[in-house]
């Protein structure tokens, strides 16, 4: 069944974009989730896929689902494997569908300030392709050198410049995507529409398990003219959090906004007694000036003092490092961040109570967390937990339980469960207290309804899936 798969793919789309090489198959069993990693240094590495099809259009990959379908084999989307909740896990029957071929800028267009590209453009690729005209997406995850712009769309993707410019959902215009069934639709239309449901959010979240996302178009903005950096201090997290709910409230929006606690305010700066908080402002030059003045009379209303402008600098000189999960094994940590989000009624209760439970656990090395992303009505907070393990059969285990304890705090303050890494396989046991048993009920009848042979990356996001 398996080689007669393989050998009608290699039919249809050519012998060079069907690959069933070790090392192919070997270098994408996983994404970047904790937990396969862990698994790998335990030695129970999980299996590979039948074979890694690379398309290079879009009819490539209508070919690739009408044969898999058909056949109800599995498949599995890859973008460009930085997801960290387990969206990516290979299976031996099933095909792992590497989109990274697919990597030109379709369009850029200054005038409507749209820019389109194939969705497995590297996030930061398309980044530089448009500020080569003046211009920006203005999308910054910290995984954009290593993330494709079809990776954004379907994990629902937020970056570091949230505030002012929105989440993903905030700046696609719209979505190119093939049904499980292989038909192709395009969802979206003009700046904006009151044509029914907005279908493009079909495809926002969906984690490849309704469709593959092929194309993209953005957004844009113009290049900020100003750029400025303001820091401060605040003697507790609370203070610190009626603080930026003052600034935001206020009708401020700096692109950037984060608080630290102060374990990560001291990792983060060694001058560092307190919470930190962190401002990048950009825009029109009168704008900036103005919104840098009234963010520091907030602050000195607040009782906050101000802190050294260059902490803002070195964090956005070393932001988006990321940090090598092996390494960390080889020394017995298993360590992972977890991101969420509350209300501000809410937020400081989920801080508390997640960071004494992470604490609580036994060779707990840091349970911390810092807010990166401002709303009116709230923000995220960003959960970090290591812990020493030493020995490798437990360590899933560990790993396992801090991820429950960060859950269920912030569940039990009623918080929303996941901010912008999306489900995957991590959090899909806790969706139903996210949506409710109706609204999971919802999401299968979708599922069934677009891909009632279950072909398209079964396992995540939907619970019993």
């Amino acid at each position: 069944m398996t080689q007669a798969l393989i050998d009608d793919l290699s039919a249809s789309l050519g012998n060079a974009k069907v690959d069933t090489s070790e090392a192919a198959l070997d270098a994408r069993r996983h994404d970047y989730w904790v937990a396969s990693h862990v698994r790998d240094f335990a030695g129970t590495p999980g299996p590979s896929a039948a074979c890694v099809v690379r398309p290079a259009n879009v009819a490539d990959v209508q070919a690739v689902l009408r044969i898999t379908n058909a056949r109800q084999t599995p498949v599995i989307p890859f973008g460009l494997g930085s997801g960290v909740v387990g969206g990516v896990v290979a299976a031996s029957d099933a095909i792992l569908l590497d989109m990274s071929a697919m990597n030109a800028v379709r369009a850029i267009d200054p005038v409507n300030l749209l820019a389109s590209f194939d969705a497995g453009k590297n996030g930061l690729e398309a980044e530089q392709a448009v500020a080569a005209q003046g211009l920006t997406i203005g999308h910054w995850p910290q995984s954009i050198a290593v993330s494709s712009v079809g990776g954004w769309i379907a994990t629902r993707a937020s970056g570091q410049f949230s505030t002012a410019h929105g989440n993903i959902e905030d700046i696609v215009h719209s979505i190119e995507a093939v049904l499980p069934n292989g038909d192709l639709v395009t969802l979206g239309k003009g700046p904006r529409a009151a044509s029914g449901p907005d279908l493009r959010h079909l495809m926002l979240g969906s984690e490849g398990t309704l469709g593959v996302i092929t194309g993209v178009t953005l957004s844009l903005r113009r290049a900020p003219p100003m750029r400025a950096v303001s820091a401060f201090e605040a003697p507790d997290m609370r203070t610190g959090f009626d603080f930026q709910r003052e600034v935001i409230q206020s009708g401020w929006r700096p692109p950037v906004a984060r608080q630290y606690d102060e374990r990560e305010s001291r990792r983060l700066d060694a001058r560092a007694t307190a919470c930190l908080i962190l401002f990048v402002h950009e825009g029109p030059v009168a704008v900036v000036e103005a919104e840098v003045a009234a963010v520091a009379e907030l602050a000195r209303q607040s009782g906050i003092a101000t802190a050294p402008s260059d902490i803002v600098d070195h964090w956005l000189s070393h932001r988006n490092t990321v940090p090598s999960w092996d390494m960390f094994l080889s020394r017995g940590i298993v360590l992972d961040t977890v991101e969420v989000a509350a209300d501000w009624t809410k937020i400081a209760a989920v801080y508390d109570d997640a960071t004494a439970s992470l604490q609580s656990v036994e060779g707990c090395l840091a349970g911390s967390a810092h807010s990166s992303h401002l709303y009116r009505s709230g923000l995220n907070l960003y959960f970090t937990f290591a812990v020493q393990v030493g020995d490798a059969s437990r360590m899933e285990a560990v790993y396992t339980d801090c991820w429950r304890r960060i859950m269920e705090a912030t569940n039990a303050h009623g918080g929303s469960l996941s901010h912008h890494h999306g489900i995957g396989r991590v959090r899909r046991a806790y969706l139903e207290r996210e949506l409710g048993p109706t609204g999971v009920a919802l999401l299968r009848r979708i599922k069934a309804a677009l891909d009632p042979n279950g072909i398209m990356n079964p396992g995540v996001l939907i619970p019993d899936a």
